[in-house]
């Protein structure tokens, strides 16, 4: 009795493994593949394929990558997630330490938000919106996506509106904003370089730090660069420790001032400031214009406060580095 039991097992062992099996009921399923993200304005954020799952999570999609300046704009306190997507088999080539050149179809999105303690994240946030960059035939195009109520999806919107936010902050106080998400014209101001639309941030060496360029390279998002050590860094303006005060107000300066007072920027025929980090100081005109800058950084007053766009409120912090470096001219 016994052996029929064992040869009975041995009979169903060699069954299960002969070749009649239909293996396909145990072969796993493919994963689908990653939607390609979509260079279009379509009309909700959702369709352009930037994020997976839950959209308000901002899990980016696989096929685009989240990047980080080491100095930020200014924007009320809001934090900020960057995100680039360019299309399957291109890269951006280097050129020099500014923009590199990037291919037909990039996106670059920007989602603005709150969180609602900034004590504990896992309190939620509220999303406000996401400006989205579309490089199509050479030329930038820019839009921007307001979040509902829900928080579920955000609409393509380009006109203006107030959004008003209440959060608490690191020291548990509650800080309300009156929102203002910017029209189209008010980007094409800031985005303006000579009648063009440019980005404004993503300038190499604004990205030059954490090993943010050495993995763009080993993953062949940039080419033509071996080296991130040959590209300079735009100081990170609140380091006192690795940087000087003059470095770091210029470097505050550079990404909150510069695009709209350079040559070809919205204040490039209206002031004599120039005041990109490289710009040389003697041609910076920033020691004429001392009293000037230091009187409209610090108060709010729509549309004599510097900066002209994107703020409702003055930053003290930027204030008091700007004040101390020109208390040193």
């Amino acid at each position: 009795m016994k052996q029929l039991l064992y040869f009975a097992t041995i009979s169903l062992f060699f069954l299960s493994c002969s070749d009649e099996a239909d293996d396909t009921i145990y072969s796993p399923i493919p994963p689908e593949p990653t939607p390609e993200v979509v260079p279009e304005f379509l009309p909700n954020l959702s369709e352009l394929n930037l994020f997976t799952e839950n959209l308000n999570d901002l899990t980016p999609s696989d096929r685009a990558f989240v990047y980080n300046l080491n100095t930020t704009l200014f924007t009320d306190y809001a934090h900020k997630q960057r995100l680039l997507a360019l299309p399957d088999g291109t890269s951006m080539e280097y050129v020099d330490d500014g923009f590199p050149i990037f291919p037909d179809n990039t996106v670059m999105a920007k989602t603005f938000y709150y969180l609602n303690d900034e004590r504990d994240a896992t309190q939620g946030k509220q999303l406000i919106e996401t400006r989205i960059l579309i490089k199509k035939n050479g030329v930038w195009e820019l839009g921007n996506y307001k979040w509902n109520a829900e928080q579920t999806d955000a609409v393509l919107d380009n006109t203006t509106s107030n959004v008003p936010v209440n959060y608490l902050d690191a020291n548990g106080n509650t800080q309300t904003v009156d929102y203002v998400i910017p029209s189209a014209q008010d980007c094409i101001d800031c985005h303006n370089s000579s009648n063009v639309i440019t980005p404004i941030g993503p300038r190499l060496r604004a990205l030059n730090g954490n090993n943010q360029l050495e993995n763009w390279i080993s993953n062949n998002y940039l080419t033509g660069l071996t080296d991130a050590s040959q590209v300079s860094v735009l100081p990170n303006w609140e380091d006192a420790v690795n940087y000087t005060l003059e470095e770091r107000a210029r470097a505050y300066f550079d990404m909150n001032c510069a695009h709209c007072h350079s040559d070809g920027g919205f204040c490039g025929d209206q002031s004599y400031l120039r005041l990109s980090y490289e710009t040389p100081f003697a041609n910076s005109y920033i020691f004429e214009s001392k009293l000037n800058i230091d009187a409209r950084m610090s108060m709010y007053f729509s549309g004599v406060s510097m900066p002209l766009i994107g703020t409702t409120m003055m930053h003290p912090e930027g204030y008091d580095l700007v004040r101390d470096y020109l208390n040193t001219l």
